[in-house]
């Protein structure tokens, strides 16, 4: 009878079908039992593992056959490790912003930068692409107007940013891209035939005079020609097929003292050709028309300003333009001024974002928390980032970077902000800037600043760290010029 039982087939099948499962299930207890020996409680891997890695991989680049397939058995390992310590430990996203670099081409170099990143406890990265006026693209397949970041001769087709993302995949780590937005950069904002495409204020500067560095290239957002050239730079970062997009810079640039708050129209960067244009064809007739051009012209309209509008159209009825609901011209005027230059800001951003949307990737925006806010009596945040306009299909990723003493209260009442005013159900990812186990440019450290933000919102799926280059600074100023 004992053994008809075991020849019964079926009997047979599920004994196997058992023993399978009880094997996968020793298995995951295995692998997750090694994971919480080799990693801390931020998910860091062990000295001991980040020894033996990085001795395979010296070993790898060096042509050993052994030590190669040793070290690709490890990345796996550490990438399972990874994986399983993310699942049980908070935030289960855990990502950190990167600049790759032309020298990370040399040998074994971005394998060393991305095991660092999960050496550290990252399961998720995002690769700047858009920085500076220049691009992390090839040379030979660079559709924008900005130069590659890789340009040596004989380098022509080489693509960093396709580089970083096997790179990153091969690691199971989530891969973004990170792009400067209405910051076109300095090289850009000094061509002769892109001057009409610059952002401008009243006084007739460009950013590249009013903030102090010199270096910073803002658009004007209504530009047809800067956003034709935008898209092209979206389209070309989607054909890498990145896990998603973020858009930095979206806003205008801030200037320092009273520079930073803008009191009177002539502070708005409204003035450049596209924009400029816009706002007067917001005027719903000829009137209208005429006092917005008075207004941007004089800082103000006067009555006389008024009568004579109506003199030059005296077919109508009143000056009209969009939103217009008081009789105090001024204060109408200065309002549509102010949604004029902030809308222009969110088309910017929407436009560029539908792309990535359109194909069921992550878009976000990256801003400052206090960037829409208003300030003293009449005053606004010369950057007027109106984040809480934002789209609620986009990702909110605050750069969360108050510095408050010794404490955090600041910063999480940073992320308090945004939770408040954000569309409910917006995917919120706040930003941190620091580095592990030690103050770095009066902030606190990461773990610190982890607690407080984990304590406040426990809900928080995913957080960031700016940058490798803080939390790594010796490796990226040697990544820079090519010191191994």
């Amino acid at each position: 009878m004992l053994r008809s039982l075991f020849t019964s087939p079926l009997l047979r099948r599920r004994l196997i079908s058992s023993l399978l499962l009880a094997s996968t299930t020793l298995g995951q207890w295995a692998i997750a039992t090694a994971a919480q020996a080799q990693t801390g409680r931020f998910c860091h891997l062990s000295p001991a593992e980040v020894n033996r890695k990085n001795t395979l991989r010296e070993a790898a680049a060096q042509g050993n056959t052994q030590a190669q397939q040793d070290y690709q058995a490890i990345v796996r390992q550490h990438s399972q490790w990874m994986q399983e310590c993310r699942q049980r430990t908070w935030p289960r996203t855990q990502a950190l912003w990167l600049r790759l670099y032309p020298c990370d081409l040399e040998p074994g170099v971005l394998d060393d930068v991305f095991d660092r990143i999960v050496n550290q406890g990252y399961n998720a990265v995002y690769i700047e692409v858009f920085y500076d006026s220049q691009v992390l693209l090839p040379a030979a397949d660079n559709p924008t107007p900005w130069v590659s970041a890789v340009r040596s001769p004989g380098l022509e087709n080489v693509d960093l940013f396709a580089m970083g993302l096997q790179k990153a995949r091969d690691r199971n780590l989530k891969a973004y891209a990170w792009l400067f937005a209405m910051n076109y950069g300095y090289a850009y904002a000094v061509r002769p035939e892109r001057q009409q495409n610059m952002a401008r204020n009243g006084r007739g500067e460009t950013s590249l005079t009013f903030v102090d560095d010199g270096s910073q290239g803002f658009i004007d957002p209504y530009s047809a020609q800067g956003r034709a050239e935008y898209a092209a730079l979206v389209q070309a970062v989607l054909r890498r097929r990145p896990d998603g997009v973020l858009f930095d810079y979206i806003r205008y640039p801030r200037g320092s003292g009273a520079d930073s708050v803008i009191t009177r129209v002539q502070d708005l960067w409204i003035y450049g050709q596209s924009s400029r244009n816009a706002l007067l064809n917001r005027a719903t007739n000829n009137q209208g028309r005429e006092l917005i051009n008075r207004y941007l012209n004089q800082g103000s309209i006067s009555s006389s300003d008024i009568q004579s509008a109506r003199s030059l159209h005296p077919g109508e009825s009143g000056p009209q333009w969009q939103g217009l609901n008081s009789s105090n011209l001024n204060w109408e005027l200065w309002r549509l001024a102010l949604a004029h230059a902030a809308q222009g800001v969110i088309d910017f951003l929407h436009t560029a974002a539908a792309p990535v949307l359109r194909q069921g990737i992550p878009a976000g925006a990256v801003f400052f928390p206090h960037g829409n806010q208003p300030v003293g009596q009449g005053g606004y945040d010369s950057r007027l980032q109106p984040w809480d306009r934002f789209s609620s299909q986009l990702e909110l990723h605050p750069m969360s970077y108050a510095i408050c003493g010794n404490g955090t209260h600041c910063i999480v009442d940073e992320v308090q902000r945004v939770h408040d005013l954000a569309t409910p159900g917006t995917r919120i990812i706040p930003a941190l800037a620091g580095q592990w186990g030690q103050v770095t440019r009066a902030h606190p450290p990461l773990e610190q600043q982890m607690t407080a933000i984990q304590q406040a919102f426990p809900q928080l799926q995913a957080v960031s760290h700016f940058a490798y280059a803080w939390i790594e600074p010796a490796h990226d100023r040697a990544r820079q010029s090519c010191r191994r």
